[in-house]
C-alpha cells in the first residue's frame, strides 16, 4: 500500500458535501452549515493492489452504498473546517486498516501452571457442588 499515494488520492478525489449540524452551536447551529459527509468511490482510491482493494470491498461491505462509494461523516465540532479533516482523518484510518493484511494466529498451548488452576478449579466447583446437594438419612 502506498500511504501517501493514498491520502493524496482520498484528499483530491473525496467529495465533500456540507449540510445543518445537530450538534452544539446554540442558533448559530440553524445558520451554518457545518456538518460534512465525505464520500469517495472506491475506483477512485490510489496506491491500492487489487488484494486490498478486494479486502476493502469485504471488510467495509456494510458501510458501501449501491453506488460503490464509502461515507464518512463529521459533526461535532462548530467548525467547518475542522469537521472536514476530522472526516478526512476518519477516512483515511478507515481505509488503511480495513486494507491491512490480519495477523496470522499462531497457536499456543495453555502452560503446565494455568492447566493445574483450571483443574484446581473446577476440582472446587465439584467439591462445593457435592456439598449442596441434599441427601436424606435412610438409616
Amino acid at each position: 500500500m502506498n500511504s501517501i499515494l493514498l491520502f493524496q488520492s482520498i484528499r483530491t478525489k473525496a467529495r465533500a458535501d456540507f449540510s445543518r449540524s445537530p450538534g452544539p452551536g446554540g442558533q448559530n447551529v440553524n445558520k451554518v452549515n457545518t456538518k460534512v459527509t465525505l464520500r469517495i468511490h472506491l475506483d477512485d482510491l490510489a496506491g491500492l493492489s487489487e488484494d486490498e482493494q478486494k479486502r476493502l470491498r469485504e471488510s467495509l461491505a456494510s458501510r458501501i452504498t449501491t453506488a460503490g462509494e464509502i461515507v464518512i461523516s463529521a459533526s461535532e465540532e462548530r467548525s467547518q473546517r475542522i469537521n472536514l479533516e476530522r472526516a478526512y482523518s476518519r477516512m483515511e484510518a478507515l481505509i488503511v486498516n480495513a486494507g491491512r493484511l490480519p495477523r496470522t494466529r499462531r497457536a499456543t498451548k495453555p502452560s503446565k501452571a494455568a492447566r493445574e488452576e483450571r483443574l484446581r478449579a473446577k476440582r472446587l466447583k465439584s467439591r462445593k457442588k457435592v456439598e449442596r446437594s441434599y441427601k436424606p438419612d435412610t438409616t
